[in-house]
């Protein structure tokens, strides 16, 4: 069986080709998918942004923003509702190459940003582990990097936005002054609180493109949290790779990398934005492709592949920041069922118990995850109402969609993490109750009060208990 997932692999890998034009007009005619495939739901119509709010019938249906469509769940699918499409709004308005202040369009993805931006001598504040996100998607679920306890979550470094609102008023947003309290909620807000055009934030100052980076083997989860107390404010960027597969006195054994910007060489001698080659999955794997001897196969490899390379290096940013990036539409690997990811935040007071009893669970039910990783949050707050970071350790956890077996673990696991007054992440979220949902978000209530009426999600339907209009 691993002889022909791995023959599979290799038969499936091409290199990447753009979207046709006639492809892209054919979108209205498709079921928009999230990122995990799974749920799968076709929306009612489609609205290339810009458009007149005078000719829009907002009492017809719900509306929603729909980016690249990166969720892993259904945060960014509207069933029978109306997604309005950001791919026009593709332009860098401004760009103060001296401070590092961007301003771009809502639909411009942090790819398009790169390719201009370190050739400058600037980087992305917060990234997360893909760069094919477009920056209004990146505000609506505040999203965070490997230097979350360094420098906060992406909302932190954001200086203004423009809102437009069902009601026809646009509105600028301020950290501090001008609609403060719509600006707060927006951060993290799903895109609930109406239609992102632009965004100006912060940049990082970078001397080039690569970063000095370190891997460390560790043997066991306590080991995790020994190596992570010892490096997290030695290191700007810091996440471990866990083995789920291991048992016994090895349960959580992984990989710590750490890393910072290098300083070793100036922009103008070194490559800027690497436009890498991408291989292409152009079709679904087989389900059974991905199992407990297939996963397992995976990370005993893996691991024993990094942990020869113990030691630092010098790697361009982007097989640091942005490894699976390299396989377009990696998330096919998982076949047509898709997959499940269950990302939560849990206290620091509890985080060592309660991240290792996850991982206890997880290696005694088999059901190994492919893709996983621990990392610290610091204790710098979010401005978002809703936004998921707070300080404590985040674990991400990868399942293939094997149905009510698996829907019924990841509830435990969610028992467990509300149990602490803990999190799960919206943005890869296809399942949680809507209990679980108003124990992770508290501000949940006040929050309500900022969401334009025209605007929701299947998500929100779904966490909230309403039904679509």
């Amino acid at each position: 069986m691993l002889l022909f997932w791995f023959v599979w692999l290799v038969l499936s890998l091409r290199f990447k080709q753009g979207m046709s034009a006639n492809e892209f007009s054919a979108l209205s005619t498709l079921a928009y998918p999230s990122w995990g495939h799974y749920p799968e739901y076709r929306p009612k119509n489609i609205l290339q942004y810009p458009w007149s709010f005078s000719e829009v019938d907002f009492n017809a249906a719900p509306y929603l923003a729909y980016g690249k469509g990166r969720s892993y769940g259904d945060s960014c699918l509207n069933k029978d509702g109306v997604l309005i499409h950001s791919s026009q709004l593709n332009h860098i308005l401004y760009f103060d190459t001296d401070n590092g202040v961007i301003r771009c369009e809502a639909g411009v993805t942090f790819d398009d940003l790169l390719s201009v931006i370190v050739a400058a001598g600037w980087f992305l504040p917060v990234t997360p582990g893909t760069r094919f996100i477009t920056v209004a998607g990146a505000v609506a679920n505040d999203v965070h990097g490997k230097n979350h306890h360094a420098v906060g979550s992406f909302g932190n470094h954001i200086t203004a936005f423009e809102l437009k609102r069902s009601d026809g008023q646009t509105r600028v947003c301020t950290p501090d002054n001008e609609n403060k309290e719509l600006f707060a909620a927006t951060i993290g807000g799903l895109g609930l609180t109406g239609f992102i055009t632009w965004v100006e934030f912060r940049l990082k100052r970078i001397s080039n493109a690569y970063v000095t980076t370190s891997t460390t083997p560790f043997s066991s989860v306590s080991d995790f949290f020994e190596l992570d107390n010892l490096n997290l404010d030695k290191h700007e960027y810091t996440v471990a790779w866990i083995d789920t597969t291991s048992r016994s006195g090895q349960i959580g054994r992984g990989l710590y990398f750490s890393g910072e910007h290098a300083k070793e060489h100036s922009v103008k001698n070194t490559k800027h934005h690497k436009k890498q080659r991408s291989l292409n999955l152009p079709v679904n794997f087989p389900n059974f492709a991905l199992n407990a001897l297939t996963v397992k196969a995976f990370n005993v490899l893996y691991f024993n592949h990094h942990k020869n390379k113990h030691g630092h290096a010098l790697t361009h940013y982007a097989p640091f920041f942005y490894p699976l990036d390299n396989i377009e539409n990696w998330n096919r690997m998982y076949g047509k069922r898709g997959f499940l990811q269950h990302q939560c935040v849990v206290p620091l007071r509890d985080g060592k118990e309660v991240i290792s009893e996850i991982l206890k669970r997880v290696s005694a039910s088999g059901m190994a995850s492919f893709l996983s990783v621990l990392k610290r949050f610091g204790n710098i707050p979010s401005i978002g109402m809703m936004s998921f970071p707070r300080e404590g350790y985040t674990l991400a956890l990868d399942f293939p969609n094997n149905g009510k077996r698996t829907f019924t673990f990841l509830n435990e696991l969610d028992t467990l993490v509300r149990s602490v007054n803990g999190a799960i992440y919206p943005a890869k979220d296809a399942r949680m109750s809507a209990e679980t949902f108003a124990v992770s978000y508290p501000r949940l209530e006040s929050f309500k009060n900022y969401i334009d009426p025209a605007f929701s999600s299947s998500f929100w339907r779904r966490v909230t208990q309403q039904q679509a209009v």
